[in-house]
């Protein structure tokens, strides 16, 4: 799959914790090197807290304070682009609509799902499907392996599918929002490996980079490993066994 290298870029990312706050700092230089009109919005509705220090991409200094903000803060100034953020969690259709709307003709439209939950992986596939352009890549993870998924949308169709095509569970309603979630619940989360959080957010970098930079995807999608050090791509063209 080809895309024009010359276009304007604009970025919805949702999630900044394990991977998410991995891809920040790489996405901003990523987009600082291109010499094209690009635009990032950070989205997440979670504050740092003392237990995301030991994977996550914050510091002691951060604490208490909203994960979108802190970072796109942090490498928009480092970087000279424009800060943006939102300070809430994407949970309806609309929201999400309006934050994928460019302010910019002909802008190549990507949205980045690095959440935690599969009712936020819902709703980026129901607003997937109603997009006629979009391209939506899906990180997740558990304690040493997981998937990045790429589905694009073009002309009002479908050309790669979304991570719900591999993983269709995804879709089954058994899950909650970040804000419907009791303290309990929330304070709960699966264990997760730094190393596996890293991997996801440089295969991520790195269809991004192809996208943007080569003009050029030929990975529909990958699996991973941290334990055995392995990745595993499926290329475009070729069916999911």
């Amino acid at each position: 799959m080809r895309f024009r290298t010359d276009c304007p870029v604009h970025i919805v990312m949702l999630g900044y914790g394990g991977t998410g706050g991995h891809i920040a700092p790489h996405l901003y230089r990523l987009l600082h090197a291109l010499f094209r009109p690009s635009k990032v919005i950070l989205c997440d509705g979670d504050i740092v807290e003392k237990k995301n220090l030991v994977r996550q991409n914050f510091i002691a200094s951060d604490l208490g304070k909203n994960k979108a903000e802190v970072l796109a803060m942090r490498y928009s100034g480092a970087f000279g682009m424009e800060t943006c953020f939102s300070d809430r969690f994407a949970e309806s259709e609309q929201q999400l609509k309006t934050l994928l709307t460019p302010n910019q003709r002909n802008a190549l439209v990507i949205l980045i799902g690095a959440v935690d939950n599969n009712r936020s992986r819902q709703l980026c596939n129901s607003v997937f499907y109603q997009s006629r352009e979009l391209i939506y890549i899906d990180s997740g993870n558990g304690l040493s392996s997981g998937q990045v998924v790429c589905g694009i949308r073009r002309n009002n169709r479908t050309v790669q599918k979304p991570v719900a095509r591999f993983y269709p569970d995804i879709l089954e309603p058994t899950d909650k929002f970040p804000s419907e979630l009791s303290c309990a619940e929330a304070s709960v989360s699966a264990p997760q490996a730094i190393t596996a959080n890293i991997m996801a957010a440089t295969l991520v970098l790195c269809m991004l980079y192809n996208i943007l930079a080569a003009g050029e995807l030929v990975t529909r999608m990958t699996t991973f490993s941290s334990r055995t050090v392995n990745v595993r791509p499926l290329l475009s063209g070729r069916r999911a066994a």
